[in-house]
């Protein structure tokens, strides 16, 4: 497949929508949380539920939930994560 490709459909429950995200054209076969595909997801539900404020859970094996809010034109993110790299980067100067 030599394309990335995000699922949805409508929650239940707490959730007001769910997503799967498959990345092989990016080498990630699944996933587990995709902060970024919710930036595309959050616009597309809170026009169709008409909220502000919405409450999404991603289906992959690990999951998670995340809460998105819509300030003026910026799209806030927040759920818990999980931590998986720690280092420092040396940048040449001139």
């Amino acid at each position: 497949m030599c394309a990335n490709v995000v699922a949805t459909a409508p929650g239940e429950g707490e959730f007001d929508f769910v997503s799967r995200f498959f990345g092989p054209h990016s080498g990630i076969p699944e996933d587990p949380v995709t902060g970024s595909a919710h930036c595309t997801l959050a616009p597309f539900w809170a026009a169709r539920l008409r909220k502000r404020r919405l409450r999404a859970r991603q289906l992959s094996a690990r999951g998670g939930e995340l809460d998105l809010a819509f300030e003026g034109e910026r799209l806030l993110i927040s759920g818990a994560a999980a931590f998986y790299l720690e280092g420092n980067i040396s940048v040449p100067v001139g």
